[in-house]
Formats: C-alpha cells, sequence, structure tokens
C-alpha cells in the first residue's frame, strides 16, 4: 500500500466529484430521507464503479508499457475536455431543503435500493471512473488507486448528504470543474511528454 498514491487519487477524485451530477443527486435525496440509508446505498455504488475502474486499469497494464501509456495519457486528455467542454447540468440542479413533520414512508432497504441506483447509473462513465481507471493503470496499484478512490467518493458524499447545500455554497463548481479539468490535462500531458521522451 503506497500512502502517497491514496493521497493524490484521494485529492483528485474528491474535487472531481464535488461538482458531479451524482453529489446532487445524493445531496437532494439525502434532503428527502435519512441521510445514513441514503449514504449506505452511495457508499456500495461508489464502491462498485471503484471495482469496475480499477478492473480496467489492471486490464490495461496487460497491455505493452508504451501502448498503456499512450491509453492513459489520451484518457487523462479526454477526461480534462469533457470537464471544460460537457455539459454536467449543475446550473439547473435544485437542492430542496427536507420538510418539518413529513413522515418517512420509505423502508431502509428502499432508500438503500434508491440511493444505489440512482448513483450507480448517475457515474457510469463520470470523469471520476475514467481517472480512477487511469490511475490503476499509471501507478500498477490497484489497492492504492481503489483506497483513494473510495474514500475520496465516500467522503464527498457524506458531505453532500450531512452538511447539505450550504457546504456547496462556499466553492462554486465551476471553480472545482476548472481546477479538476487543469489536473487531469497537466497529467495526461506529463504522461504524454513522458512517453515521447
Amino acid at each position: 500500500m503506497d500512502f502517497g498514491i491514496i493521497a493524490l487519487v484521494f485529492g483528485v477524485i474528491f474535487i472531481a466529484e464535488l461538482p458531479d451530477k451524482s453529489l446532487f443527486a445524493a445531496l437532494v435525496l439525502g434532503s428527502k430521507y435519512p441521510g445514513k440509508h441514503v449514504w449506505l446505498g452511495a457508499c456500495a455504488a461508489f464502491f462498485v464503479h471503484v471495482v469496475i475502474a480499477v478492473t480496467a486499469g489492471q486490464l490495461l497494464t496487460l497491455l505493452p508499457h508504451k501502448v498503456t501509456e499512450a491509453v492513459v495519457a489520451v484518457l487523462f486528455l479526454l477526461g480534462a475536455a469533457l470537464i471544460f467542454f460537457g455539459k454536467h447540468g449543475i446550473e439547473s440542479q435544485e437542492v430542496h431543503a427536507k420538510k418539518p413533520n413529513t413522515p418517512d414512508v420509505h423502508s431502509p432497504l428502499r432508500i438503500f435500493i434508491t440511493s444505489f441506483s440512482v448513483v450507480f447509473v448517475g457515474e457510469l462513465g463520470d470523469i471520476t471512473q475514467i481517472a480512477t481507471a487511469n490511475y490503476a493503470a499509471k501507478y500498477h496499484n490497484a489497492l492504492s488507486v481503489g483506497i483513494g478512490a473510495t474514500v475520496a467518493l465516500w467522503s464527498v458524499s457524506a458531505l453532500a448528504i450531512f452538511a447539505g447545500s450550504k457546504a456547496f455554497s462556499i466553492v462554486s463548481p465551476k471553480i472545482l470543474q476548472r481546477v479538476t479539468g487543469t489536473v487531469l490535462l497537466g497529467f495526461g500531458l506529463y504522461t504524454l511528454f513522458g512517453l515521447l521522451r
């Protein structure tokens, strides 16, 4: 286990996930239902996504080293392009406050399944999943990458569900997107230059 890789992956994935659509979905679900059940469902979905991403990254390492580096560089650059030029829909997200004295008619299992489904579908092919696969391929350390990505995703979902919308009014989602895009662009260019040397 490499704590440097864990910290690096944690930082990038944490920042990348903050302006993400599944985060806002978790925020809305957390405002309607008991937070712990929403969080557990989101955590389970994120864990499955990390396993898929790390497995894909490990499969990339079976390719020749130069090919792996080229694929990783291209994916980082594509990820940066998606962040800078893609439509994320964060401007249209609305956060609804929990209504007082609203009875909870849903069972914990139903809330868990709903949260899992919403986050799982929302994260398919997401930038954090692509970045996690890239880091697994780049560093050849699935465990450290997996731990860093999982803890980052769980932390962001906890922040969304338990801290609520006030936490996200401090920093603009647009700024977070730019920071994430710049980091991914930097990794892409660094990998590409390393390949060309």
